[in-house]
This record gives C-alpha cells, structure tokens and sequence, in this order.
C-alpha cells in the first residue's frame, strides 16, 4: 500500500492512522505506541526520518482525534454537559474542522522536518 521511499504517503498514513486510532481508542497514549511500532518506525525511522520529530508531531496528531470522537468524554461529551447544549456532539462539531487543519499541518510540519 505504501509504495517504497515515498515518504509523503508514509508520513501521512501515519499520521492519519494515529488519529483514527485515537478515535477507537479514545487516548493518545495508547494509540502512539501501536502506531509507532507499526508504522512509525519500519516507514519512517528505518526510512532515515528524525525519531525526535516522529515522536513528538506522531502523539499530538494522534490527539487531533481526540478532538473528533466521543470516546474521550471527559474532553468532548463532559463540556457538553456542562455547557447544557441542545447536542451532545456539539462540541466535537465545532472541534472538528480545527482537528482537521491540525492534521494536515501535523503531515506537511513531519514531512519537511523529519527528512
């Protein structure tokens, strides 16, 4: 799927799984590990990217899908609540095009910084 040494793709299949990862798993942490070993490091480390820039733009992209699903409640259904809207999601709705932009900002910032 990933075609060899084209780092874009790598570097954007990447960060997208670790947002839809986060959004199954509704935490970052535990989405950065599986990602990272995964895909992370054969795609991108092994590539010849710096593991400092992987790691640290591969969590926070990982958090623009906390941004976009309810699993993390405490961040996007609680507020909700509290904020006594009529829509439960109303939060994640008003997140989502921010999450989105952070997310291509995430792949274009690893793209020309990792390599």
């Amino acid at each position: 799927i990933i075609p060899e040494g084209n780092h874009f793709i790598a570097v954007a299949v990447y960060c997208i799984g670790m947002a839809l990862f986060t959004m199954i798993m509704g935490n970052g942490f535990a989405a950065f590990a599986v990602i990272t070993v995964g895909i992370g490091y054969p795609f991108l480390i092994a590539q010849g990217a710096n593991p400092v820039v992987v790691g640290a733009l591969g969590l926070t992209a990982g958090y623009c899908g906390t941004l976009m699903t309810p699993m993390a409640a405490n961040f996007n259904i609680m507020p909700a609540a509290l904020l006594e809207t009529k829509s439960k999601y109303a939060i994640i709705i008003s997140q989502l095009p921010v999450a989105l932009i952070m997310l291509a900002v995430h792949i274009v910032l690893m793209y020309v910084l990792a390599f």
